[in-house]
């Protein structure tokens, strides 16, 4: 490879343009009018404006990036995650014009992609599977008959996508009609497909997934689990590793099905294959997910292996260097999404002018962030803002470590989770690891903040901010942008009641 064109914005962006740089190799950014401004935009060797801030007529606008690949001499293509990091025709485009896609080739995206054909797939190779519709429908008869004779609860999905988006559980049949309306018209808006099918609702179950790399020549190994079980409306929000639900013998058997899996569907790169743990500790194929995930830092942090490194040198052709037997699993890290989310207000999600960030730091803790003091969070795409991650020798010293980050971590001028996670930390069940995906709405249904004032330096950074102080501000270790710092502003504002100004 000579040059990445890298697909995608934020912090996601930001962390392949670090490992392309540590590889000697350079980047090319794509931005919308929105994020002319950004980190990844600074970062790159070269960046490109690619259309106005709609994700359609810019970050999803596939001719528009195959245009750039071609102007600015790129040869391949990073796709980051969401946007079209598991969209099939993008993956094609690519290979079509000779552009090496980094990340699995598009037979196996397409496949993969359709939940449907995809269990029919592993229900063929013996994957243990959670029982469900082998067909998607769109008409409401068929689907209520097929609920009574599953039996209720059951779990309606879209056929073309995921990331809970076109999800309802339904526990009678007088609910089936009205959510079936509604997660059909969620998965028209988010995956231009209304299909949908059933599936048996677990209740209580874990969500463990397994990272797997797999290359062009046959090789694949996988890099132990993740849990991801603390969800809110079917998006992750905490995950870590290893999970406390499984012993070796577990681990060792889930981890064996997962590069079965890959095996079977023909997976190339890196990918998640993830299940559903019930109670009794049966567990059952979900999905793929053909991508690096959000929650890939943790995985890196236990097992000692860069995972953008690995898409690289499998995209370029290299056999992999792993071997199964190698890898292990050391200590325990645990990752915090960081939202521009109100969790007082049903997580609406918020758009706005960050007047300060202070990001924690110090042993075992990584942040991956797509934010500096003074942008502006637009409404035009995921809310996410970054990624905390804290890593110590046990579970309890990683849950203390980022208890303590999070009351480090200050982000002034918008709504966001940090205080939220601080208290899913700080909670009994979460710190006895009794987690499972209906824990929010179990313990934190109608949470409100503690309601402490605000410490001196939040009050100063607060009157710093409103008085001007970050007309030019940035994070630092960005060329050309300087580092904000209250202590150096020639604005007028003091600590305490005393002193002069």
């Amino acid at each position: 490879m000579r040059k990445i064109l890298v697909a995608n914005r934020g912090e996601i962006a930001l962390r392949v343009m670090k490992a392309c740089r540590e590889m000697g190799l350079p980047t090319v950014a794509v931005y919308s009018t929105a994020d002319k401004g950004s980190l990844h935009v600074q970062f790159a060797d070269e960046a490109v404006c690619i259309g106005p801030p709609q994700p359609l007529e810019s970050y999803l606008n596939i001719e528009k990036i195959i245009e750039t690949v071609r102007t600015t001499g790129a040869d391949a293509v990073h796709p980051g995650y969401g946007f079209l990091a598991e969209n099939s025709d993008f993956a094609r485009r690519c290979s079509e014009e000779g552009i090496t896609f980094i990340g699995p080739n598009h037979e196996a995206m397409r496949l993969l992609g359709n939940k449907v054909e995809s269990r029919k797939m592993m229900v063929k190779a013996g994957i243990p599977v959670i029982p469900g519709m082998m067909a998607g429908c769109t008409d409401t008869a068929s689907v209520l008959k097929e609920a009574e004779s599953m039996g209720f609860p059951v779990l309606v999905k879209a056929a073309g996508g995921g990331g809970g988006k076109g999800m309802r559980i339904i526990r009678e049949s007088r609910e089936l009609e009205e959510s079936l309306a509604a997660c059909m018209r969620e998965a028209r808006s988010a995956f231009g497909d209304d299909t949908i099918y059933l599936e048996k609702y677990i209740e209580r179950p874990r969500h463990v997934e397994f990272q797997i790399l797999a290359d062009l020549h046959g090789s694949v190994v996988h890099l132990f689990e993740r849990e991801c079980s603390i969800q809110r409306r079917y998006q992750k929000i905490v995950e870590e590793t290893p999970s406390v639900a499984l012993d070796d013998g577990l681990r060792q058997k889930m981890g064996s099905v997962a590069v079965q899996v890959a095996k079977t569907a023909g997976y190339t790169n890196a990918g998640t294959v993830e299940f559903l743990l019930d109670p009794s500790g049966k567990f059952y194929f979900l999905e793929v997910n053909a991508r690096v995930q959000v929650e890939h830092p943790i995985t890196e942090a236990v097992v000692g292996v860069d995972l953008v490194k690995q898409q690289i040198r499998i995209a370029a052709g290299e056999k992999l260097s792993l071997r199964q037997e190698d890898l292990k699993q050391r200590g325990h890290a645990i990752e915090c999404r960081i939202y521009a989310e109100d969790p007082e207000n049903d997580f609406l999600p918020g758009a706005g002018k960050i007047l300060f960030v202070r990001e924690p730091s110090g042993p075992g803790i990584r942040c991956d962030s797509g934010i500096w003091s003074g942008c502006e969070v637009s409404v035009h795409y995921d809310p996410i803002l970054s990624k905390l991650v804290a890593w110590d020798e046990t579970r309890e010293q990683a849950r203390r470590r980022m208890a303590t980050a999070l009351r480090q971590y200050v982000i002034l001028g918008i709504k966001s989770t940090v205080g939220f996670l601080a208290d899913i930390m700080n909670h009994e069940a979460f710190a006895q690891g009794k987690t499972h995906t209906g824990f929010i709405k179990e313990h934190f249904s109608d949470w409100r903040p503690s309601g402490a004032e605000p410490s001196e330096l939040k009050i100063a950074l607060i009157a710093a901010a409103a008085l001007g102080a970050t007309k030019s501000v940035a994070r630092a270790g960005v060329p050309g942008r300087e580092a904000f710092s209250p202590w150096k502003s020639t604005s007028g504002w003091r600590i305490g009641g005393s002193g002069r100004k």
